[in-house]
């Protein structure tokens, strides 16, 4: 393990690692291997190619691309020139990219060339005119990644920075269609790394050097950023992969002796059916991380058999700034037991407890909303400071729009959400995006979305549409219509025809109605 600094900033901690780990990998990606040394001097060129390129301090970069090396060298770039890099989900339908781009006002966009076209196509819709670079690939209209690094020094430009300086903004799914970008600092990202005792510590969290991890989960999301962060503090190595893919995913743990690895449930399923699961060996694991969604007892069950490894299940959230519960691998048994049925206690440094609707605190066993707070969590949301007040009290409690409850040994249980929001195969979707897209189609007079349960995803978007009079019921084109609206994962799997929604005397529909029949017998309604 990486030894102990009092610095929290990402750009400190690479400079630190690469003066204690020189050339020892830090990242494997495409078969070649990326030393800590080079990693910094390739973040430093980054660092002065955004100061030559104009850019300020607060100024917003957008990375548009599959999981790479490239993303973490501008995050330390970022972080050394106290700019702030906005990964986008590449997954997301064209209006929906706009949005981001437009809200966050990147000056420049660092992106795939497999999306550089897509980009070059809103050029028109895209506010300040940004600069685009190809990280992966070729663009004729971007200038390429490399070459444009390479045209920098290395030194480090040694920029005056403060830990609370803006670093990533990461755009969540919006309660009212419309996403809000997260605001994460040097301080948010590292506070809680290093900065432990090693005896509060479990085996789970610690790395050795040398040690392999995989990174599979995409980095637009916190899991995959935190993930890539948290190698390069402890001084471990990390093999890459741009996207997840079941067959490449088992071909590297026996090629790198992967010994970590992180996948929602769904990805873990899929690892799980494929024809090629008994040929490879897994022995080199030591541990699989899972979270963003319940885990059934059967497919728990078989990953123990199959993985012989320990099992660590995590919750957290983009606001919390990641993972700030986990249930270890100790609490979990094959035969199931009440505490799997929660998602564990909360990590070192993390506050937890549950409110009533006034912010009041509620006794052990008491279902109300989940509250917490740590050095974790996010700054605020971006230009929304309505939201921004709204998701915090007082005190720096985050509410995070969970219910659940607390035992009188500290363990959390999800038990439903306050909000709407629905999670498919581990990404998150409120009903408003879907709504709103759906309801565009010229044939739908009302539309309510829910989850329902899904054995392979977890949730599947469910819509109740009501069609205007005379037009013809069609599933098909209603679904098609809305993937020109929204991205592919949020449009509706299936489509219920009803004659009206069920509202309350205020005009609100009654979402719970729609769902409980769907729910009914399911331990946790999520």
């Amino acid at each position: 393990m990486a030894s102990k600094t009092n610095h929290y900033s990402i750009a400190q901690t690479v400079r630190d690692r690469a003066i204690e780990f020189g050339n020892s990998p830090v990242f494997s990606f495409h078969g070649e291997e990326i030393g800590y040394l080079n990693f910094d001097k390739n973040s430093n060129r980054t660092a002065n190619g955004l100061i030559a390129q104009g850019l300020k301090k607060g100024d917003r970069v957008a990375f548009l691309g599959k999981n790479s090396p490239a993303y973490f060298e501008l995050i330390a770039a970022v972080s050394k020139t106290r700019t702030v890099v906005t990964p986008v989900n590449w997954r997301l339908a064209g209006p929906e990219l706009v949005y981001v781009l437009n809200d966050c006002k990147a000056k420049l966009i660092f992106a795939d060339a497999e999306f550089c076209q897509a980009l070059s196509q809103l050029k028109s819709s895209l506010l300040g005119d940004p600069t685009l670079i190809c990280v992966a690939g070729e663009a004729s209209d971007a200038l390429p990644y490399a070459t444009w690094q390479s045209g920098f020094s290395d030194i480090d430009p040694k920029l005056d920075q403060s830990v609370d300086d803006e670093v990533v903004q990461l755009y969540t799914s919006g309660t009212t269609g419309r996403p809000k970008g997260a605001i994460l600092t040097d301080r948010t990202l590292l506070a809680l790394r290093g900065q432990e005792e090693d005896d509060l510590m479990q085996d789970w969290q610690l790395y050795e050097q040398g040690e392999t991890a995989l990174l599979a989960m995409p980095c637009f999301h916190v899991g995959g950023t935190s993930f890539g962060l948290g190698i390069i503090h402890s001084g471990a190595h990390a093999v890459i992969i741009p996207e997840y893919d079941p067959n490449e995913v088992l071909t590297l743990i026996e090629k790198y002796k992967v010994s970590k690895i992180f996948m929602v449930p769904a990805a873990l399923k899929i690892i799980l059916d494929s024809p090629r699961i008994d040929e490879v060996d897994l022995t080199s694991l030591n541990y699989i991380f899972y979270g963003a969604s319940p885990i059934p007892l059967d497919l728990m069950r078989e990953s123990i058999d199959r993985f012989g490894c320990g099992f660590v299940q995590m919750y957290g959230m983009t606001e919390s700034g990641g993972t700030i519960v986990a249930l270890p691998p100790e609490d979990h048994d094959p035969q199931g037991n009440d505490k799997m049925r929660s998602v564990g206690k909360a990590l070192w440094g993390v506050e937890l407890k549950i409110i009533d609707e006034q912010g009041n605190a509620l006794r052990p066993g008491t279902i109300g909303e989940i509250a917490t707070r740590s050095a974790k969590n996010m700054k605020a949301y971006w230009n929304l400071p309505d939201a921004s007040k709204d998701a915090f009290d007082n005190d720096g409690w985050l509410r995070t729009g969970d219910a659940g409850y607390l035992d009188e040994d500290g363990y959390l249980y999800i038990h439903d959400r306050v909000k709407d929001m629905i999670i498919s195969g581990g990404e998150n979707v409120y009903p408003a995006e879907v709504e709103n897209a759906v309801y565009s189609h010229p044939d739908v007079s009302d539309v309510a979305v829910i989850g329902v349960p899904d054995d392979k995803w977890g949730e599947a978007i469910k819509a109740f549409v009501v069609v205007n009079q005379g037009a013809v019921q069609d599933a098909q084109a209603i679904i098609d219509f809305t993937r020109t609206q929204i991205a592919s994962y949020k449009c509706p799997k299936t489509i219920n025809f009803i004659d009206s929604l069920p509202r309350n005397p205020s005009g609100k529909v009654l979402r719970r109605e729609l769902r409980e029949p769907f729910w009914e017998g399911k331990s946790r309604a999520v």
